[in-house]
């Protein structure tokens, strides 16, 4: 079993959930909810796992705030 970090965000225009994994081309998916959306990520991250074995083109580090 692995681990990816997914990026999520909400969108303001359609109030969905979108969410993707860095590096990982093709991993993103949106819902209408957060639970509906990880059940969607694994669904989407697993896709694309069997189809080939992915390299990952980047690491999650994590988040930084930018104050101007």
């Amino acid at each position: 079993m692995r681990a990816y970090t997914a990026i999520v965000e909400r969108c303001l225009v359609t109030g969905q959930y979108v969410g993707y994994v860095p590096g990982l081309e093709g991993a993103h998916t949106h819902a209408e909810t957060l639970d509906r959306l990880n059940g969607k990520l694994i669904e989407v991250v697993g896709l694309v796992l069997e189809e080939d074995e992915p390299t990952v083109a980047s690491d999650f580090i994590g988040l930084h705030t930018v104050r101007v």
